[in-house]
């Protein structure tokens, strides 16, 4: 047989539509020999008024709330008209009697038998190619439901607490339009810095409210609660996801002059921020300048939402002098202020001119002869003058036969020292040390680009020189500079996997146990890290382990992304997710969710 010809011996009758509200009938016909599906096809649905939500809860396989989340058993039957509308993600409500709610998000969606018959044969496929569409009342649609929270009123606000009833067997279903409820039950923020738009599969969630989305904001210290900036914020992207885009729309809420910090032992005081941020690319220094990409609509809307928006008077290029490099930047117009790194920095910071591959013995070895050297020289011996100094056999011999330091340990310091890149210290402009009142002021962007360098190794020294004097600062009982130790503080650090990886060299672990200590101190002495990296399994552990926000957006390499540490569920969406689209975990901020950011740099943004 050629062809299966008419179908009508098989055909199940014909559907009857109609619109929520409606009185629906259908009949399958006479041909069906299944009695049970012709009784329940002939059925009369018979309303009053409009259908109400998307569907309603199945209890075919039951209901169950359980504490081992494997055991939950929560699925919701979809009608046909719904199904469109619904994605993985998808927040819902269900009701219980009375005033309480449970708050659901979809992590499962399934088409099912409506009746047991087998459509893999021929003639069902053959009936699919034929016709225009199936017809989507023929099969279940379930929604297996994640149970967020369950919210309930209380002294006339929303509060949530953990999942702890089971809803009623066929409660409607609906989905969560209400910005309140929704907020509530992501336990997300009302205030706080903004980061973006509450998403599901790339779009924004949408409410009754006017504006219709729902604003993702970071807790920036309120009720008590530390803000989140000082336990460190982590942005990963791959090359075009966004991530520059993002740190410059976030570090600008920062840089609000509103936004201050009470210090734990300022009495009383609230400077503003200061922000200091490491850039290899020589991009954030356009914070100073208007985006001319930006609509008045973009203006009028970023108004409405509170946000800080054009460009930042007070940013400042603080720009290294490493040798005969010279830094052009057409791209902005921030005013640029040169500096160099004094060889004074390395007596508290020996690892500087360690290179790499020093052993424990050679490190001390090392420290050693700085001491020896700063206290005949004062602090204002040059590398130049301790280059000198380590090329004096005399000295080699008498600390050989001293027993302080071994004649081939000093040999191998002294080629580590002569090995590092040249022009990093002491060249011609002001030391940094000379310009702290200038480089850390409350409100202030201090930009350190080093894109004009090089060497990567210079680029280095220099950031992590600077970046230590911070630190230390920042950690210090006895700071030299106050205005550092008094100052709320930012450090942000662009391609932070270049500085802060992990390594088994000596003077590694003195950087990481450096940055590790202020990370842990952050919240106390105001001090946030905010890393931006695309390799973020290249950042030691022991600092990541500090960070407590994570954003990240597209990423294609597996190791990067689980690195990352993010839960199943969004872990999963981040190598499909597109530009500005990110996965926000802060566990002591909300629960998990995707967000996505403004898709106009509230500053200037590109090479333009």
């Amino acid at each position: 047989m050629s062809d299966l010809g008419d179908f009508s011996e098989y055909d199940t009758g014909e559907n009857v539509p109609g619109d929520a509200g409606e009185n629906v009938t259908a009949d399958t016909g006479e041909a069906s020999t299944d009695e049970a599906k012709n009784d329940f096809d002939r059925v009369t649905v018979s309303e009053t008024g409009r259908d109400r939500g998307i569907g309603s809860l199945a209890v075919t396989e039951g209901l169950r709330i359980d504490q081992d989340r494997q055991e939950i058993a929560l699925r919701a039957y979809v009608t046909a008209d719904n199904r469109s509308s619904i994605r993985l993600g998808t927040y819902l409500l269900v009701p219980y009697p009375g005033e309480e709610t449970l708050f659901c998000r979809i992590e499962g969606l399934e088409y099912a038998q409506e009746f047991e018959s087998d459509d893999a044969t021929e003639i069902h496929a053959r009936r699919a190619m034929r016709s225009s569409g199936i017809d989507e009342r023929d099969y279940k649609f379930l929604a297996d439901l994640d149970p967020v929270a369950i919210l309930s009123p209380e002294d006339g606000e929303l509060r949530r607490r953990m999942p702890d009833r089971v809803p009623k067997p066929e409660t409607v279903v609906r989905h969560a339009d209400d910005r309140e409820k929704i907020k509530t039950g992501l336990n997300i923020p009302e205030d706080g810095v903004f980061l973006g738009h509450l998403a599901v599969g790339g779009e924004r969630v949408t409410t009754r409210a006017d504006p219709p989305t729902i604003d993702y904001r970071l807790d920036d210290g309120s009720e008590g609660v530390d803000p989140l900036v000082f336990r460190h914020v982590l942005v990963a992207g791959g090359t075009g996801s966004g991530k520059t885009h993002t740190a410059k729309n976030v570090l600008r809420q920062y840089l609000h002059e509103d936004r201050r910090y009470e210090l734990e032992a300022g009495g009383g005081r609230a400077p503003r921020t200061a922000v200091v941020q490491f850039d290899p690319q020589d991009e954030y220094a356009q914070m100073h300048d208007d985006n001319p990409e930006a609509t008045t609509d973009d203006e009028r809307s970023w108004e409405a939402q509170g946000l800080s928006y054009g460009g930042h008077d007070d940013t400042v290029a603080f720009v290294p002098q490493v040798g005969s490099a010279t830094y052009a930047a057409s791209h902005h117009r921030a005013e640029q202020q040169a500096f160099t790194i004094p060889f004074s920095m390395v007596r508290g910071n020996p690892w500087l001119v360690a290179g790499s591959q020093l052993n424990d013995h050679q490190y001390t070895g090392l420290q050693h002869l700085l001491d020896r050297f700063f206290d005949s020289h004062g602090s204002d011996g040059t590398y130049e003058e301790f280059t000198a100094f380590l090329d004096d056999p005399a000295l080699r011999e008498e600390l050989d036969e001293s027993g302080r330091v071994h004649e081939a340990t000093y040999d191998a310091v002294k080629r580590r020292v002569h090995g590092i890149p040249q022009g990093v210290f002491d060249q011609d402009a002001r030391p940094i040390t000379d310009m702290v009142e200038a480089f850390v002021r409350p409100g202030r962007l201090s930009v350190v680009p080093t894109y004009h360098v090089t060497s990567s190794r210079a680029a280095e020294m220099v950031v992590l020189a600077v970046a230590s004097l911070l630190v230390d600062q920042k950690l210090s009982n006895d700071p030299r500079y106050d205005r550092i130790k008094e100052t709320p503080l930012i450090v942000g650090m662009d391609e932070a996997h270049n500085f802060l990886a992990g390594a088994d060299t000596v003077q590694a672990r003195q950087v990481l146990g450096k940055f590790t200590e202020a990370a842990k101190q952050g919240r106390k002495e105001r001090l946030g890290l905010f890393l931006v990296t695309q390799d973020p399994q290249d950042i030691a552990d022991a600092v990541f382990k500090q960070v407590n926000t994570r954003i990240v957006l597209n990423l294609g390499d597996e190791d990067a992304i689980a690195s990352v540490n993010l839960p199943r569920e969004l872990e999963e969406k981040v190598p499909y997710m597109e530009r500005g689209q990110m996965a926000v975990y802060s566990p002591d901020n909300s629960e998990p969710v995707e967000v996505i950011g403004l898709p106009t740099c509230l500053t200037r943004h590109g090479r333009r």
